[in-house]
Formats: C-alpha cells, sequence, structure tokens
C-alpha cells in the first residue's frame, strides 16, 4: 500500500490523490505520519491571484470573499478556474509519531507543495488581508503529509522574502539542470524575466554560464531586469505575441534560444517560446497558466523538434539552491524586496 500521500483526506472524488480531489478532509486531528502547521501566512500563486482579480476587478473585498469560499468549500486553496494553488508558511504545532518530515514542534516552515493538495482551514476570516496582493496574512492550519516537502525558514531572510523566494525555487535549480545538460554554448531566454520565477532562473542560468536573454512586457520591467545584472540582453515583447517573442530573442542573441524558460503568469505563451526555441533545444514551462494541448499542439504545427518540460515545483536540493541564488545576486533580491514593498 502506498503511504504517506494523504489518501485517507480524500473525501470526494474516491479513488484519487489530494491534489486531483475536489474536497479534502482539513480535521486538525493527526494521522500517524501527519504534520500540523499553525499557519501565519499564505502566498497565492500568480496566475490564480491575477484570475481572482480580473475577475472582481480588483476588488478586494471580493477576492477575499472568494479565497475564503474556495478553501471553506474544498478544504484547500485550489481556485477550480486555474486549477492553482501556491503555498504557505508557519509554526509546526504538532509532529505525528510515524511523520518522516525533518521539523520540530516550534519550527517556522514553508510548505514547498502545493496549497492544491494540502489540508487548509481558515479561522480568522483573513481580516488582516485587503484581497490586493498574492501574500495573504492569515490564521488557521494546514496538515502536511509523510511524503510533503517543507523547509525551515532561514534566519536571515523576512519571512515574507523566505516565502516570495520558496514559492518559485522549482524555477532556478530546474534551469540550471537544464542548461548543465546541454553540451556546447548555451543561451538562455526567460519570458517573465523581471518576475520572482524569472528572475531566478536568468541568475540561475547566468551562474551555469549561458547568455542570458530577458522578455520582459514594459520599458519600467526593462529597467528593473537591467538594473539587477542577471540578463546579458533584455528585450521588450507581448509573450502573447509569437512573432515578437522570437524576434526579441534572436535579434538579441543572434539566434533562436537554446533553453527558453516560460515564466509569464498569463495565457497564450507556448507559441512564442516554441518559436524562440533552437532545434534540439528545451522549452521549461513555469507558469500555471500555461496550455499544454497548445504547447504539443504547436510545436507540432511549427515542426519544432524541442523537448518540452513541465516545471513541476520539485528538484532535489531546490529550496536550499533558490536561497543560495537570492543570497549571492543583490539585484534579484532587489526585485523580490521591491515587489513585496509594493505589495
Amino acid at each position: 500500500m502506498i503511504v504517506g500521500v494523504g489518501l485517507s483526506r480524500v473525501l470526494e472524488p474516491a479513488g484519487v490523490l489530494p491534489q486531483a480531489a475536489w474536497r479534502l478532509d482539513a480535521s486538525p486531528v493527526l494521522g500517524a505520519d501527519e504534520v500540523r502547521v499553525r499557519v501565519s501566512r499564505l502566498n497565492l500563486d500568480a496566475a490564480s491571484f491575477r484570475q481572482l482579480s480580473g475577475k472582481h476587478g480588483g476588488d478586494g473585498a471580493a477576492v477575499r470573499s472568494e479565497v475564503l469560499e474556495i478553501v471553506g468549500a474544498r478544504g484547500k486553496m485550489h481556485n477550480p478556474v486555474t486549477g492553482s494553488g501556491g503555498m504557505l508558511i508557519g509554526v509546526v504545532e504538532e509532529v505525528g509519531p510515524a511523520s518522516s518530515l525533518p521539523v520540530r514542534v516550534g519550527d517556522r516552515v514553508a510548505t514547498l507543495v502545493s496549497l492544491t493538495l494540502t489540508p487548509l482551514v481558515i479561522d480568522d476570516g483573513l481580516v488582516g488581508w485587503d484581497g490586493l496582493s498574492e501574500q495573504v496574512p492569515a490564521s488557521g492550519h494546514a496538515i502536511l503529509f509523510g511524503r510533503s516537502v517543507v523547509a525551515v525558514l532561514p534566519d536571515d531572510l523576512a519571512p515574507e522574502l523566505a516565502l516570495a523566494v520558496f514559492d518559485v525555487c522549482g524555477a532556478p535549480a530546474l534551469t540550471d539542470r537544464v542548461v548543465r545538460g546541454h553540451a556546447g554554448p548555451v543561451s538562455v531566454a526567460v519570458l517573465g524575466g523581471a518576475g520572482k520565477s524569472g528572475s531566478l532562473a536568468l541568475a540561475a542560468a547566468k551562474a551555469a554560464g549561458a547568455r542570458t536573454c530577458g522578455v520582459v512586457v514594459s520599458a519600467a520591467e526593462r529597467e528593473a531586469l537591467v538594473g539587477a545584472g542577471v540578463a546579458d540582453h533584455v528585450a521588450v515583447a507581448d509573450a502573447r505575441d509569437p512573432v515578437a517573442v522570437a524576434a526579441a530573442v534572436t535579434g538579441a542573441l543572434g539566434g533562436p534560444a537554446t533553453v527558453t524558460v516560460v515564466c509569464v503568469d498569463v495565457p497564450g505563451c507556448e507559441h512564442g517560446a516554441i518559436l524562440a526555441t533552437a532545434a534540439g533545444g528545451t522549452v521549461i514551462f513555469f507558469s500555471m497558466a500555461t496550455s499544454f494541448p497548445a504547447a504539443a499542439l504547436g510545436a507540432e504545427g511549427l515542426a519544432a523538434d524541442v523537448t518540452m518540460l513541465v516545471g513541476n515545483g520539485f528538484v532535489p536540493g531546490h529550496a536550499v539552491f533558490a536561497v543560495e541564488v537570492l543570497r549571492r545576486t543583490p539585484g534579484v533580491r532587489a526585485l523580490f524586496e521591491a515587489r513585496i514593498s509594493a505589495d
């Protein structure tokens, strides 16, 4: 029997894992291999927050109400439109006797698994959140399973900063792995290069020896990314415009990229990424707004011989790797801190 995956928490439908479930049991009573965390802050993933904010026309109170409704109905934060959730930080309250997670009662931790599979109860009505940012002050509890992934918060980072980094820590680690797996000179284009995952991916690619190009949507983002110092070239283009993206990347790099990383939280960026990637190259999709049928069929229609990877958010050692990238790259840290301040 497979253990540690939270099957006992699935209420409906029967026979699926927690991520695919419509509703979870978020009772605070622990199973033997489970851990309960007292929640202090959620981080909604970018695609989910954008969808909710757009749906409600930027009305923060309405966004807050819908998040509470989703969590109350589903026993987890699982946006039914985007299919995505986010992550959280909190303090470990209780550890089951058979838990294999490397945490103790009192540890301040970040969950490195999605809220879409994490049993969650909110008990404060999110009164401290204005509904206008991805980071959500909250009170409640969450349950981790034996095969969940969790990290103790580093002492030298503010909790809000650590949460923001851990939310996207799979991106730099997988980018590093893919870049180092290509033989010869490697060039990397990152769509959404001024964002959280994009800036970390660019920093990781540059540290791995690649030439880098960040593609951003505005002059303001271009200025911010130039200041971060992690992109050899910065181009302005709408990531949803395939021809513009391909022209921007090939113009900056002198040809298509060996590796293209998609970190844009809006739909419709698949074809531009494929068109901007060299034959034999790799496209990494880190956005939860990605349409995988569009990616597969688009590559087929373009006769594009590219490997396409789903950034699943987990690479062994990814949390430590991302924090180290942030520590050694002041420009990226400045981008993160500016974003948190703006929120």
